[in-house]
């Protein structure tokens, strides 16, 4: 540095960190520039960049307080500012913030017409009102965010994002009536088939308490209150009310111009029939079958309409989409009925047990009795195409794949493969069957046949990469996933470019089956790099997101980034890595290049030869190295095509790994196993790999504690 005096030197020096991503660096480059020049306005917004992406969100905040008291005319500098408060933890003061921007502008201002980025300024700040608590009363925030709602009504233009906003807020507030009219509201939107909605419109129906609707509008997929928890026959009875398919209700009214049924219970109070007002809906129809006892007629009766229909059309994911209702009750370890909740079976033999998945059996065999002899359901005259009966032998071999039986399962999907050898999908379940079964070779063989099938299939054709690679056929795996990627270059950097972890990750772990540790290694960590890649995306957010006025989606990324550390993939990954660490550690990998024979134990004939060869060896050695440097440098220069492209990928210098392996594999497996301790504390295995790296380390009481957790996290 020429001039140790000068801010714009420092503020260079910052961003050369910046570029290699060395933010602690540059963070202090750029404190170093505004102790010389303390008002520049360009070096200030470079630094809180850098502070709300390592999340220093006190400095952050007293970095954007200074850029408002110079530039105070400026409204992305107040939202910066208040999103700053905010984020520290201060929803009062972000409130008072963005009151103070709002009585700076002029009657007839665009941000008090409706609009887009009114629009999100105004719910931005409904949601932050939502957040205020006082001691004593969690629900003041609430309330006062329920008002404001009224307030911005017609400012708002995501119309289905205010009434989703209100729903919670009235659950919260135990203001069930109006929460049930909010959610027919948003049924007449379009949300039919939104499971977050039902699970709302079942907890207004039924009065839940406020921490079952807050764990309700958590609930993910086909989450609703019906699958959290067991329901009581009273909550039974009124949401059967709710969602029965029913001709007519119990007064006898009809459905008229749309309108919905009113269903009159004991006390007078009416509830809306969703099945009525609402017959298209699929979700309505699944919903009711979980409200139903699995040991009742109904429910027997209820089913059998379901699956009749489905099979009619050829459902493929039938057999998925029902044993989404294996489940089985579990306690907290609390006393009371309400700490029960619902988990989903999954072992072999609790799912043979499971009542819904016996029903499942009957029904299916009776279907193919009765089809194979008379093209008819039971009990039903109508006559149905062959292809049903094709479809009620997959849906039976299905449930033979959820019970372990694989070789029947494999008889009854052959019998599907004869009727149609087109069917695509019969290729991959038998390919699955004989996977569970232990024979990965015939399993990758099968898929393969499915795939052939169908070249412009992706889903089959990734299926059919990720098998072989399973089976350790790795070339051919390569030509299969080849079809879709780039035909110009390595399918494999194109898919490194494209981030494609799944393949990545089914590749490392046929690598480390094999025993080439390096190169599964490398694998590996080109996933971590995809993280690392995803978690520097969001830098170009920080500022473009208060620019549009995205604020609500903007706090929903850094939230998401945060957590981007205990996402599965990443998790596998970096267990992986540990466990290969670990190995090295265990069993240290040796290397013959350097050995040099014993000349002692040699006549000086034998050791004259013996050093010629071993000269020989080293030419030869060196040669191959000289080759090999120049075929790295012609690769890497930009072909005609590459050119017109703009593109230029980078050689990888260590393919297998080496530099990777040469590690301290002590250090590496503690930072990674850290890692998932800090980000996925509720998994059991990564206490486990902590626990084997403290012994390793000789960190006994280290060792211990971690036992503690683990204990915990069961």
């Amino acid at each position: 540095m020429m001039d140790m005096r000068s801010h714009v030197c420092w503020h260079v020096y910052g961003l050369l960190y910046r570029s290699t991503r060395d933010y602690p660096e540059a963070i202090k480059a750029y404190k170093q520039a505004l102790r010389i020049d303390p008002e520049n306005l360009q070096i200030l917004r470079d630094l809180s960049l850098l502070q709300i992406q390592m999340r220093d969100l006190m400095g952050f905040r007293e970095t954007r307080l200074k850029i408002l008291t110079l530039r105070p005319n400026s409204k992305v500098h107040w939202l910066s500012y208040a999103l700053g408060v905010h984020v520290c933890g201060d929803p009062e003061g972000a409130i008072g913030v963005l009151d103070s921007y709002v009585g700076t502008l002029e009657e007839g201002s665009t941000e008090f017409c409706r609009g887009f980025e009114s629009s999100e300024l105004a719910l931005y700040k409904n949601r932050v009102l939502s957040e205020i608590r006082e001691v004593g009363n969690e629900l003041v925030g609430v309330k006062k965010a329920l008002e404001h709602l009224e307030e911005i009504r017609d400012v708002v233009v995501d119309r289905t994002g205010w009434l989703q906003a209100k729903l919670s807020y009235q659950l919260q507030l135990g203001m069930f009536c109006e929460a049930r009219d909010t959610c027919f509201l948003l049924f007449q939107r379009g949300c039919t088939e939104d499971h977050r909605v039902h699970g709302a419109y079942m907890c207004a129906l039924v009065n839940c308490d406020r921490d079952t609707c807050v764990q309700v509008q958590k609930l993910r997929g086909t989450g609703t209150l019906a699958t959290l928890r067991p329901l009581t026959d009273t909550e039974r009875k009124i949401l059967i009310d709710a969602y029965e398919d029913s001709a007519k209700d119990c007064d006898g009214s009809h459905i008229q111009n749309g309108a919905p049924y009113d269903v009159h219970d004991g006390e007078g109070a009416t509830k809306k029939n969703l099945a009525a007002r609402f017959p298209r809906s699929a979700a309505i129809k699944r919903i009711y079958l979980t409200l139903l006892s699995p040991s009742s007629e109904q429910f027997r009766t209820s089913i059998d309409k379901y699956c009749q229909r489905q099979l009619i059309k050829g459902v493929p994911s039938l057999g998925s989409d029902l044993s989404a209702m294996y489940l089985v009750e579990k306690s907290n370890g609390n006393v009371g009925y309400d700490r029960i909740h619902y988990v989903l079976a999954t072992d072999p033999a609790d799912v043979k047990l499971h009542p819904v998945y016996q029903q499942l059996v009957q029904l299916t065999d009776s279907y193919i009795h009765s089809l194979s002899s008379q093209n008819t359901f039971p009990n039903d005259s109508t006559e149905h195409p062959p292809s049903t009966l094709l479809w009620a032998w997959y849906l039976r071999s299905i449930l033979h794949e959820q019970a372990a039986e694989y070789a029947n399962g494999i008889t009854l999907i052959n019998k599907c493969i004869e009727h149609t050898p087109t069917g695509v999908d019969f290729y991959e379940l038998k390919a699955r069957l004989l996977e569970a079964g232990g024979d990965i070779q015939q399993a990758a063989d099968v898929v393969d046949a499915g795939r052939d099938l169908d070249h412009q299939d992706r889903y089959i054709n990734n299926q059919t990469t990720k098998t072989l690679l399973r089976a350790g056929r790795e070339e051919d795996a390569k030509k299969r996933i080849a079809m879709f990627a780039i035909h110009e270059g390595d399918p494999e950097q194109n898919l490194y470019d494209m981030q494609c972890t799944w393949f990545e990750l089914e590749l490392a772990d046929s690598c480390r089956r094999k025993g080439q540790l390096g190169r599964s290694l490398r694998k590996y960590m080109s996933v971590v790099k995809h993280y690392e890649d995803y978690h520097e995306d969001q830098f170009d957010f920080h500022a473009y997101c208060i620019r549009k006025v995205t604020l609500r989606t903007y706090c929903e990324l850094l939230k998401f980034e945060d957590e981007i550390w205990g996402l599965p993939f990443y998790g596998h990954a970096a267990e992986e890595i540990v466990k290969i660490y670990l190995h090295i550690l265990d069993t240290p990998i040796q290397s013959n290049d350097d050995d040099e024979p014993d000349y002692s134990k040699m006549t000086s004939a034998e050791r004259k030869k013996a050093k010629n060869i071993a000269r020989k060896k080293k030419k030869s050695q060196e040669k191959s190295d000289i080759n090999g440097c120049k075929k790295s440098e012609d690769s890497s220069k930009p072909t005609d095509d590459n050119r017109k492209k703009g593109k230029r990928h980078p050689v990888n210098e260590d393919p297998n790994g080496l530099e990777l392996i040469a590690l301290d594999p002590t250090t590496e497996a503690k930072k990674f196993a850290a890692i998932l301790v800090r980000h996925a504390p509720k998994n059991i295995s990564s206490w486990a790999l902590q626990y084997d790296v403290s012994i390793r380390r000789g960190k006994m009481l280290m060792a211990l504690q971690v036992s503690s957790h683990a204990f915990r996290s069961l």
